[in-house]
């Protein structure tokens, strides 16, 4: 090992995990930009290397800035309070049904939104709403956190790491449905399970009944139709097999300008609410995924899964399930982009690809330090006073992501 290889190797490392524990609570971005950048400064990376590899990420981008302002738009709309108090007040006094209904509603917003939208946006309303009809909060709050990544394959949309591992070329919706439709399913219907019988207890008494379910305006009317009119734009281009981020983005800027009007309020506010930060971070994990490229490192994680990839179906199990705990040690996006290189030199079997997506979008639910949805989860939940230890999520994702990763990755070899 050379010199450069070794500090290229230090500084990819450090900064990854500089993402995942911020230390100083510092923002992620900065760790991943800051290593991209002691690249550059060191000279281990030319800078026209940099640039290809940021550009790469470009369809992403533009998938995140749709997503992100789409989202805030039906936050600042109160259509998540409204959705949130709804299912409460079908719920009635029974704390287990409520459970099942915010869980039902973080499928449907996961799936519709992205697994972003359902940890960010969803959880503090669900939280508000949790308080207010007297309910334990926890379990809600573990219904936000592991759905968000159960159910964040069953649409291309449904989370930015899909667009990652297949490059930003997804596979048409056709496809999609028929590798990961069933396999979905089995997740979601196992995480439930799982988490239905460890919040037993907490889940076993009653809640205090109905909330004043506030009034859904004009402005919210019209963020809730745009959210559904882009889940049928983006199904339509996935079923096209044409790329995903200019749609996503035309619709998520045209949903803030025209809500923002329809509420005569400026639409600086709403840009200003949105978490930027993402598009760096993003960015920053391209080049450092790029540098350990031109170290060969990713060359040899292409050619092991080339190797094991003679027996397909058992290297899809393998390589699935290793991925899923990888994604824990260093977030499922820096996995995801090395995991996205390697396919592209390797070009194994599609059900080797589909075995690595199921790991790195359910791998997550293991820990608290999984993905960048479970991340901004446990930020939001903090900023409302509550707060889970690396600990406690582990006690509840060592049980639900195992079981669910079994589950989908059999059903997806059963399908064959």
């Amino acid at each position: 090992m050379t010199i450069a290889t070794g500090a290229t190797w230090a500084i990819a490392g450090l900064s990854t995990a500089g993402v995942i524990t911020r230390p100083m609570r510092w923002p992620e971005w900065i760790w991943a930009v800051t290593g991209a950048l002691l690249l550059l400064g060191l000279g281990l990376m030319p800078v026209q290397a940099a640039a290809g590899a940021v550009a790469k990420g470009l369809d992403v981008y533009l998938f995140l800035i749709g997503m992100m302002l789409l989202s805030e738009a039906a936050r600042e709309n109160g259509v998540f309070d409204w959705v949130a108090a709804t299912a409460v007040n079908s719920a009635g006094q029974s704390t287990s049904r409520l459970f099942l209904l915010v869980y039902a509603t973080g499928v449907i917003v996961t799936t519709f939104i992205s697994n972003d939208a359902t940890a960010v946006v969803l959880t503090p309303a669900v939280f508000a709403v949790a308080k207010r009809a007297k309910a334990e909060p926890l379990p809600l709050l573990f219904a936000c956190a592991l759905v968000a990544n159960a159910a964040s394959f069953v649409l291309p949309i449904s989370n930015p790491a899909n667009l990652v591992l297949y490059g930003g070329h997804m596979p048409p919706l056709g496809q999609w449905m028929g590798s990961f439709a069933l396999p979905s399913l089995a997740s979601i219907v196992v995480t439930f399970a799982v988490l239905r019988v460890v919040e037993r207890r907490r889940l076993s008494g009653q809640c205090g009944g109905k909330v004043d379910r506030p009034r859904l305006s004009t402005g919210g009317k019209a963020a809730f139709s745009a959210i559904g009119l882009t889940a049928i734009l983006l199904l339509a281009m996935s079923a096209l097999d044409r790329p995903l981020g200019l749609p996503t983005a035309i619709a998520g800027i045209a949903t803030a300008l025209g809500v923002s009007a329809l509420a005569r309020r400026s639409p600086v506010s709403l840009v200003r609410s949105v978490s930027w930060g993402v598009l760096p971070l993003v960015a920053g994990l391209f080049v450092l995924v790029e540098a350990l490229d031109r170290t060969g490192v990713i060359d040899m994680v292409a050619e092991a899964i080339r190797h094991a990839a003679r027996e397909p179906t058992r290297a899809a199990a393998v390589s699935g399930t290793i991925l899923a705990f990888a994604s824990n040690l260093m977030n499922n996006l820096p996995a995801g982009l090395v995991a996205s290189t390697a396919i592209a030199q390797a070009a194994p079997p599609r059900i080797v690809t589909d075995g690595l997506l199921i790991g790195v979008d359910l791998g997550p639910n293991l820990s608290v330090t999984g993905s960048l949805a479970t991340i901004l989860w446990l930020q939001a939940i903090r900023r409302e006073g509550e707060d889970v230890t690396f600990v406690a999520f582990l006690k509840v994702g060592s049980v639900a992501m195992p079981l669910a990763l079994l589950a989908a990755l059999g059903t997806r070899l059963l399908i064959g």
